[in-house]
């Protein structure tokens, strides 16, 4: 397009592109009204939660401080599940990351496999993992445990194994180059270069399991969510809000930990 001075105006998008890209947004916000129609969402009960939040707080303040003492078990429980779930969770992702990339994977069809145990592992909820597990071992932290490790499997084998694919071949190059075999290689040539990346992915895959710890008890797992979802089939909301503080707190300390292991590893 000329402007008035008869030089050539710069356009960042022709007119097909933004035709296109009008067209994809118009379709974007027809399919979200279609979904949300589809939906059947009851608004009297929208009307109607203000009142029922009132109703609840009211209910839940002040939290039941004498119970307090109750859920230090569970909700150290809650920590150890999330721990011993990410070490397990760490031990498993280590060969699937190696044969989940590109340039370390022995064959096409270790690269599949590897693929298919993360695709797997990230497809399933942990509520899910979880609910099987419980009907498997019965409930209790052994579940919870088993549901950590098999969600965080592919988390962590997935975001390693796209660290491995990034390493300079140099390196990897140079060592092979003195004779050294396939151990040696991972060792010098591939585990220095992730290392630090690494250690930060396993943090904050512990982080967040500290969180999903909580969660899976409400099904059976272990931990605080157990003692939760007695509360709440009790009707007890004060000690429903002293639980949600101290997991709220738990989860606080989590974070602060975990940002500070991955800022001194950078």
């Amino acid at each position: 397009m000329a402007s008035a001075d008869g030089y050539a105006e710069w356009e960042r998008y022709d007119s097909t592109t933004r035709l296109l890209r009008f067209t994809a947004l118009l379709g974007v916000l027809v399919l979200t009204a279609a979904s949300w129609r589809a939906l059947e969402v009851r608004y009297e009960y929208i009307e109607t939660a203000p009142a029922n939040i009132g109703n609840l707080l009211g209910r839940m303040v002040p939290p039941d401080t004498a119970s307090a003492n109750e859920i230090v078990t569970p909700m150290v429980h809650t920590v150890n599940i999330a721990v011993v779930g990410t070490l397990a969770a760490i031990v498993l992702a280590l060969p699937v990351a190696y044969i989940g990339a590109r340039n370390t994977t022995p064959n096409r069809l270790a690269y599949g496999l590897g693929k298919v145990v993360i695709a797997s592992s990230r497809s399933v909820h942990s509520i899910i993992w979880a609910l099987l597990f419980v009907i498997m071992f019965g409930p209790g932290v052994l579940a919870g445990i088993l549901a950590i490790t098999f969600r965080s499997i592919g988390f962590i084998a997935k975001l390693l194994a796209e660290e491995i694919e990034e390493i300079d071949d140099r390196a990897v190059e140079a060592v092979t180059a003195t004779g050294s075999g396939g151990l040696n290689v991972l060792i010098y040539g591939v585990v220095p270069q992730i290392k630090a990346p690494f250690v930060g992915l396993a943090m904050y895959r512990w982080d967040i399991n500290v969180r999903e710890a909580t969660i899976i008890g409400l099904v059976g797992a272990g931990g605080i969510g157990t003692e939760l979802n007695n509360r709440i089939n009790a009707f007890d909301w004060q000690a429903v809000l002293t639980i949600l503080i101290a997991i709220l707190a738990v989860v606080i300390v989590s974070e602060l930990v975990s940002a500070y292991a991955r800022q001194k590893v950078r």
